[in-house]
């Protein structure tokens, strides 16, 4: 195929990747409304279904009943004129390419898979569906648990009674955005760990050797996402990412021994 032949398929990729995230914009640009009195903000009423999970645990392990999320309510403020305007067509922009991600890995695979060699498209497809798993896992993971809890302490927490937390929607989304993003990423650890033991950059042996080191890694990261004070909250968000590393771990193969 000639140069021009190839710049037509592209043409003919991207043409599709954009005419699917369109369609997806538009079905949640119509629905906006209620995808954010339903789903984005649902994190800041007490009736989200973690909060009360984690306070029924808590007071069950503990015998408190005074730490309960009954009066946790997060009450957002827009200090810009047009933002809720803006936040409305970003969001819109952003969940379409989170759903129409798969789609557009999908075409942008079929676009370069012809210049590949049959022995470098093996094992292409199990791992791109797993990736695609792995990543709308950990988004999942981000919403239902991460973002809760991290919204649920910051929005509490306060230097002085005599500041009082006044937070802006432009914050929330910003935070609802990152946090659940950067799970979905984070979760795509196993995956990265699979493709660089493939390619003889990686072995089983490395997660066995540095595997104490890797608890107070992840104990440490864990503790700066949900900075809270009890022991429960901590290890929800921590043995979901160790068991991100051990998964990972299992997916490299191990090191050759070589004979003496």
């Amino acid at each position: 195929m000639s140069f021009w032949g190839h710049l037509d398929v592209l043409r003919g990729v991207l043409f599709r990747i954009v005419a699917v995230t369109i369609v997806f914009a538009i079905g949640f640009f119509i629905s906006m409304h209620w995808l954010f009195d339903n789903v984005i903000l649902a994190p800041c009423n007490s009736n989200f279904p973690l909060y009360i999970l984690f306070d029924q645990a808590i007071s069950y392990f503990s015998g408190d009943t005074s730490n309960t999320a009954s009066d946790f309510s997060v009450n957002l403020i827009n200090i810009k004129l047009a933002s809720q305007f803006f936040i409305h067509i970003s969001t819109s922009c952003w969940l379409a390419v989170i759903c129409a991600f798969p789609f557009i890995i999908y075409q942008i695979w079929g676009f370069v898979s012809p210049a590949l060699y049959e022995h470098e498209k093996r094992g292409i497809r199990p791992a791109f569906l797993f990736g695609n798993i792995m990543f709308f896992l950990g988004v999942a993971v981000g919403y239902f648990l991460v973002f809760p809890l991290t919204l649920r302490f910051l929005a509490d927490y306060q230097l002085s009674e005599s500041i009082a937390n006044t937070i802006s929607l432009e914050s929330y989304m910003d935070n609802f955005f990152a946090i659940t993003f950067l799970m979905g990423v984070v979760f795509e650890l196993p995956l990265l760990a699979w493709l660089l033991g493939k390619m003889g950059f990686l072995s089983r042996d490395f997660f066995s050797k540095y595997r104490r080191h890797a608890i107070v890694v992840l104990l440490i990261l864990a503790a700066m996402i949900t900075p809270t004070g009890d022991p429960f909250t901590l290890s929800a968000v921590f043995f979901p990412i160790y068991i991100l590393w051990e998964l990972s771990s299992r997916l490299v193969p191990k090191a050759p021994h070589i004979d003496e």
